[in-house]
């Protein structure tokens, strides 16, 4: 497939335009601007060809508006969970009753969701997943573990989590896809993680005793780790666009920092920014070509080698123009926040994350060379 814009697609972007131009700047807090894009229609697209989204739209269109939000420096979507991972999941794995369950609130902004993955010795290596689910007589599974990372968990209606429903299962045998709801109290307990950039974008999740419903069991029992690797796949598709869009702006920011600072005349520095701006122009067209392919093996894993590394050094040379004014800023001191950054240093201090989060750097590269190359699995349980 040759994956380019046509004349309905370039219409497409400027109906899009406008209609962001004339709502972003009113945008209110996160929950009622996700219930005022699904009044749009803008949530699901794609989704109306089996009556659960709002608009149709084809997968170029889909891009276009990804690019376009980002662009015009719209709010961060609380939905984006829900939308862009559970939802093409839900598509591809869920029973009829689940899609019609869970797909319309998703389209209309009404329910937000949070992803229980990773848990603490479980991250990058997620087949250790050691939540457990019990099912009882009732048709009930009681769910009881950690989860950690948990993007929106303070937000969220429901969470999906990857459980193990069979106790003397090993590795990424016996676990299971779970929906479940997040208000329970003394069941579920929210914590948030306080970051070195002093915010709190991530929680921990303890799930005691959590209920979850049978009928919620996505793909079956036992088939959680083929529905969770189907569901990363997700993870890398057309947003992966829409967050080259913002990584666009943000070396535009540190171009702009280097001609106010003259570090722009170092011949190192500017041959670095066009190397970042180079890198970006590839790793633009390499996500075009994939998914004008309908995915590859491996470019998942690929796609996240080339986004985080390159992040990370932005922020980087974000640091570098402006030199050492970089390590000084507005101070303000509360309980709260103990110090306060700018928009370098956050990036700075958040990208140093970008090759861990989302599976490591080493994961990515062990997935490659097993999976595609074909080369000899690592061993386990080798020191």
């Amino acid at each position: 497939m040759d994956f380019g814009f046509t004349a309905e697609d370039r219409a497409f972007r400027e109906e899009v335009r406008a209609w962001l131009s004339e709502h972003v700047a009113g945008a209110q807090e996160r929950r009622t601007w996700e219930r005022t894009l699904g009044k749009a229609g803008w949530i699901g697209l794609g989704w109306a060809e089996g009556g659960y989204g709002n608009r149709s739209a084809t997968l170029t269109q889909q891009v276009v508006w990804a690019e376009e939000y980002a662009r015009c420096g719209a709010p961060p979507r609380s939905g984006h969970i829900g939308e862009n991972l559970l939802g093409p999941t839900l598509l591809a794995h869920g029973t009829d009753e689940q899609k019609a369950r869970f797909l319309p609130p998703i389209a209309v902004g009404e329910e937000l969701w949070c992803q229980g993955y990773s848990e603490p010795g479980a991250g990058s290596d997620l087949a250790g997943v050691r939540t457990k689910a019990d099912l009882g007589s009732d048709g009930t599974y009681r769910v009881t573990g950690q989860k950690i990372w948990t993007s929106l968990a303070r937000e969220a209606d429901w969470c999906f989590v990857l459980a193990r429903t069979d106790p003397d299962s090993t590795r990424h045998h016996g676990l299971t896809f779970l929906l479940v709801p997040m208000d329970q109290p003394g069941r579920i307990e929210v914590r948030p993680i306080r970051q070195m950039t002093g915010t709190s974008d991530f929680n921990e999740v303890f799930f005691d005793g959590a209920h979850a419903r049978v009928e919620h069991v996505v793909g079956g029992e036992g088939a959680g780790w083929t529905v969770a690797m189907g569901l990363l796949g997700f993870e890398r598709g057309v947003s992966t666009l829409a967050q080259q869009i913002g990584f666009a702006q943000e070396l535009g920011r540190v171009v702009e920092a280097a001609v106010r600072s003259g570090a722009v005349g170092d011949p190192v520095v500017r041959e670095r920014l066009v190397r970042q701006w180079a890198e970006l122009r590839v790793m633009r067209w390499n996500a075009l070509r994939t998914l004008g392919r309908g995915g590859d093996a491996g470019a998942p894993s690929a796609a996240k080698l080339l986004w985080g590394g390159w992040h990370q050094r932005l922020g980087e040379l974000a640091m570098q123009v402006r030199g050492a004014a970089a390590g000084v800023g507005p101070v303000q001191w509360s309980p709260s926040a103990p110090y306060e950054l700018d928009e370098a240093q956050h990036l700075f201090l958040f990208s140093r994350a970008d090759t861990i989060y989302g599976g490591s750097d080493q994961i990515q590269r062990t997935i490659i060379a097993e999976r595609v190359l074909g080369l000899p699995r690592e061993p386990k349980g080798v020191v």
